[in-house]
């Protein structure tokens, strides 16, 4: 990891520095188990500096008494913290903007927050978010991020969001122009194994340095998640939120370039997976996939540098043909299959090329496990997924799961999933499409070959010229 943040400051040092600066002031609002972040403030003392209102609501009918009831019935939702936010920043405004607005930079602080229950069978999770000026009377500008709770007690879980509830503060007015440092600093005080942030989004003229797609990256590549959602508009999405109940179809690749082979990949193994008679076609999403590892140079080591603007390159261009895209740091298939199984039972397909079924039968991929492939299939194959193999063409054969010859003790292991499912080839392949190689169309993209444009679909070929992608010639 990259060391761009050192300056160590502690929960009570970032409270009294902040309640110690007269020109920050403003409210707190929290829902639900998010109570202990005002409580901070005022336990790090001078908090008549900083707070003009704290507010606490736990009873259904007062939340919406207060911010209105809201179309979807969830208290602890993003809807819910962004009518938080604008309530009590007007409330800020309105009643304080005449008296010292030439003097200070007001924000509004909410979360919303469900903690572990008494039996211990929920997972904690909650929306956090600041409403602030950077300067006096300045434009209002939003942080917004989603927190799991991984503390197995529940005094942890509160200690953690009042913790991490200043540490948003601080960084809020103090590394506005670096975005990295921010995210790390909201780590302070904390571990990766007790939150995870698995959505943040800023927004504001003050934030126009800021891409939000690539906050969701350094989420993952910083460890503060295993995996991140944005939409094909480039938004930032909780993922639990867009992929909750719904049949999940992901399409793991490198994507670089996305090629017509892609697009075929995508398009029948959805096709394949709607067909599927325990899956509901009104009700699938399409994900595809970049790991950390596929955003790195082919053969690069794990402490290899990813090229961020590589990456946006390729969302670009997944955007561009209405993807939604998801990063995650999962390797290996299985963990995808877990993290996804968290959040819906439902079926999940994955499309996956040929050489990718060699990758799943490599013992050596699973050596660390002390059951080795069998615990990894027994994570991949025991929820309801099906692996959809896309051909590959070598030597003017056309692989598919009926030439791939596992390893002898594996044989009757695949051939019980191929009995009972697990596996299916895809038939109806564009099969002038399995020539032509990824790498070798970037190749043509750079060189501006005649005839590259063939190989990709026609949208992507534009905004590849219109935005010189991939190193495309200006």
């Amino acid at each position: 990891m990259e060391n761009i943040h050192n300056k160590y400051i502690g929960t009570k040092q970032k409270a009294l520095a902040i309640n110690l600066d007269p020109q920050i002031y403003g409210s707190f609002a929290e829902i639900g188990a998010g109570q202990d972040v005002a409580a901070n403030f005022f336990k790090a003392g001078a908090a008549a500096g900083t707070i003009a209102k704290t507010m606490s609501a736990y009873d259904m009918a007062f939340s919406d008494a207060i911010y209105g009831a809201q179309q979807v019935k969830r208290y602890v939702s993003e809807q819910r913290l962004i009518a938080m936010l604008g309530h009590e920043y007007d409330l800020v405004i309105e009643r304080l903007a005449s008296k010292r607005g030439d003097t200070s930079t007001f924000f509004a602080f909410s979360d919303t927050f469900s903690a572990l229950n008494y039996q211990k069978t929920n997972q904690g999770h909650g929306w956090m978010g600041i409403r602030f000026q950077m300067e006096p009377n300045g434009e209002f500008h939003d942080v917004v991020l989603h927190v799991k709770l991984l503390d197995n007690d529940l005094g942890l879980q509160h200690s953690a969001v009042g913790i991490l509830g200043v540490n948003l503060v601080y960084a809020c007015f103090n590394y506005q122009q670096s975005p990295s440092v921010f995210l790390l600093s909201l780590l302070d005080d904390l571990s990766r194994d007790r939150i995870q942030i698995d959505m943040i989004r800023f927004e504001g003229p003050g934030f126009t340095h800021v891409d939000n797609r690539l906050m969701s990256l350094h989420l993952v590549k910083y460890g503060l998640s295993d995996a991140a959602v944005f939409g094909p508009d480039g938004k930032n999405l909780q993922p639990s939120e867009v992929l909750y109940k719904k049949h999940i179809m992901i399409v793991r690749g490198r994507f670089r370039p996305l090629i017509n082979v892609h697009m075929d990949m995508i398009n029948t193994g959805v096709e394949r997976f709607r067909d599927e008679p325990d899956v509901d076609a009104a009700n699938v999403i399409v994900v595809t996939e970049l790991t950390l590892q596929s955003l790195k140079e082919r053969g690069a080591d794990d402490s290899a540098e990813i090229n961020e603007k590589d990456f946006l390159d390729r969302v670009d261009i997944l955007c561009s043909v209405g993807q939604t895209v998801l990063i995650s740091n999962f390797h290996e298939y299985y963990k995808l299959v877990a993290y996804l199984s968290r959040i819906t039972t439902l079926k999940m397909g994955v499309v996956l090329g040929y050489p990718n079924l060699e990758f799943i039968f490599n013992e050596k991929h699973y050596q660390y496990l002390q059951g080795g492939i069998l615990e990894a299939f027994a994570t991949l194959f025991s929820r309801k997924v099906k692996l959809f193999i896309y051909p590959t063409l070598g030597d003017g054969i056309v692989y598919n799961s009926k030439r791939f010859s596992p390893p002898p003790h594996l044989i009757d292991l695949f051939e019980y999933l191929i009995a009972n499912d697990k596996i299916e080839d895809i038939l109806d392949y564009n099969v002038n499409n399995l020539h032509v190689q990824t790498d070798r169309v970037l190749e043509l993209v750079k060189e501006n070959a005649p005839g590259w444009e063939d190989y990709v679909p026609e949208q992507v070929a534009a905004i590849i010229k219109e935005r010189s992608l991939f190193g495309f010639p200006v």
